[in-house]
């Protein structure tokens, strides 16, 4: 891939059904003030999009992500934040199927002669075929290697980019009311807590993806030079393009049925197709056809990138051994078999709509990212002599800041998600600790490096008492003061994040790793190392 190939690939990843139906959920959390929920995103997920830069002209191997702690903490750790990003990636694919059938669904004749959603929100018989059908689809493109990924990615990306910003100027050409803005209750009618709120519900999940570059930077042409700025300039383009959208969309709602509704039901209750709803009020009906072909693509670009960088990053774990065969094209075809499995299975899943798929899909994204500040801190130590053809500006400051970043996104998610989302990991750590007890092949137990890890379970079980003690999500306690759960957040981030840096791998094993990886995959033309070897 080259540096435009790179760049859709985290473009690709970052428009998709979020800009369908993230500006939705963020008002119905914030009202008018969501407008700030987007910046706030933007700028916490900008500072985690540098730091993967930094670390992906620095590092260039694929799977970078789960590579990265690798380096830096040794064998058990690397695996954690792979089985992190494995849980965030696997299941993106299906949640973006299902958002596609949704918003096709408000289509009338649809909806009355071939539904493909229930009342309830679940996937009827036909959309379950549907959405099979389509994930078969990501499976087969893949197959083809990461060229053809690229190249079949690009002029998905480039539609689905070109259809938000039609959709932004028509709907404020024709349909803007500044009123709105300021409608039930004022600018900000739930407070600080609904900005907040908002960022878990489909904000971030939105905005995420940028590091998509960094998962297939074994695979770049030239990654050193590419990767990084593939990165920020994808993340530009999206955070910069959500934040419009949002602006159009509330600016168009019909005044009464916004007084009316109130902002839980703006465009009123039951409605899967937001902008469909808002272009068709406006007299648009050619827009809101473009819309309907878009919830296929839009959706169905971003699934099509993940079916293919989950493959690559199941072949990472190495668990089992079979997942690290390859094709003749270099595509890691039995791992691939796998996650297009586990996302058939998802799909036949009662009871998850989008909105709760996103909520744990976007906790289990920040832990993967907070991975990256901490890894970044502690080798810009451990293997100072590194070349690093980008640099993140003011690393003293942006590593512990990127990482109190992404714990908040967790706290915000609320407790429920982030218990969960912790007896996950521990789950992964089982299955690790199982295969080296059976001396599987792709576990070295020389390179767990054991107490380089020892600050992953304070930090998780740290996150979940706080979570339970502060106000986001519903089965919290309630008992951080109003404001300061957020200072509380970032005091007990720093901690671990000093503490985790103290505990990195010695300089000697560290670049030892790294060459060894980087020498792997030269050999192995562009795939990964076994995390666990």
């Amino acid at each position: 891939m080259g540096f435009w190939g790179l760049t859709f690939v985290s473009l690709g990843s970052i428009i998709g059904s979020g800009w369908l139906l993230g500006a939705l959920t963020a008002a119905k959390f914030a009202g008018g003030s969501a407008l700030i929920s987007w910046v706030i995103a933007a700028i916490m997920l900008m500072v985690l999009a540098l730091i993967h830069a930094d670390l992906g002209g620095a590092y260039p191997v694929a799977g970078g992500t789960a590579r990265y702690p690798h380096y830096a903490f040794g064998g058990f750790a690397g695996f954690t934040a792979g089985w992190v990003t494995y849980l965030q990636a696997v299941f993106i694919a299906p949640l973006e199927v299902e958002a596609s059938l949704s918003y096709v669904n408000s289509v009338g004749n649809i909806k009355n002669d071939f539904p493909l959603i229930n009342v309830d929100g679940t996937l009827t018989t036909q959309g379950i075929v549907v959405g099979i059908l389509a994930m078969l689809l990501f499976t087969f493109i893949n197959l083809g290697g990461a060229r053809w990924l690229s190249d079949s990615n690009t002029g998905i990306v480039i539609w689905k980019t070109f259809v938000p910003l039609l959709t932004i100027g028509v709907l404020i050409i024709l349909s803007f009311h500044a009123q709105n803005f300021t409608a039930n209750g004022g600018f900000a009618p739930f407070g600080f807590h609904g900005i907040f709120a908002a960022l878990p519900a489909g904000v971030v999940f939105a905005l995420q993806g940028f590091e998509q570059a960094s998962q297939m930077a074994g695979e770049a042409k030239n990654p050193k030079k590419d990767v990084a700025k593939a990165i920020i300039l994808a993340m530009s383009i999206g955070a910069l393009l959500y934040l419009l959208l949002e602006v159009a969309f509330i600016g168009s709602l019909d005044p009464a049925t916004l007084i009316q509704n109130g902002w839980a039901n703006p465009i009123g209750a039951g409605d899967y197709g937001p902008y469909y709803t808002l272009a068709l009020a406006a007299g648009a009906g050619w827009l809101a056809a473009i819309l309907i072909i878009d919830a296929v693509i839009s959706p169905g670009g971003t699934g099509l990138i993940y079916v293919g960088t989950t493959a690559r990053i199941s072949y990472a774990l190495g668990l089992p051994n079979g997942l690290t065969r390859i094709s003749a094209r270099g595509v890691p075809i039995w791992s691939l078999v796998l996650a297009s499995l586990l996302g058939i299975g998802a799909l036949l899943v009662p009871g998850s709509g989008w909105l709760q798929l996103v909520g744990y899909i976007t906790g289990a994204t920040a832990i993967m990212y907070s991975f990256a500040p901490i890894s970044l801190a502690a080798l810009r130590k451990a293997d100072a002599k590194r070349e690093h053809p980008y640099k993140v500006p003011a690393p003293m400051f942006m590593l512990p800041l990127g990482f109190v970043f992404a714990n908040l996104i967790i706290y915000w998610g609320g407790f429920d998600a982030t218990w969960r989302l912790a007896v996950a990991v521990l789950f992964g750590q089982i299955l690790f600790v199982i295969a080296a007890l059976v001396k599987a092949k792709n576990v070295n137990l020389a390179k767990a490096r054991w107490q380089s890890a020892l600050w992953i379970w304070p930090w998780l079980l740290g996150m979940c008492i706080i979570g339970y003690l502060g106000d986001f999500g519903t089965t919290e306690l309630n008992l951080l003061p109003a404001d300061w759960d957020t200072l509380i957040v970032a005091a007990f981030s720093l901690v671990i994040f000093y503490f985790a840096v103290s505990r990195r791998m010695s300089s000697a094993d560290v670049e030892a790793q790294v060459e060894e990886d980087i020498e792997h995959e030269e050999e192995a033309d562009g795939q990964p190392a076994v995390l666990g070897a």
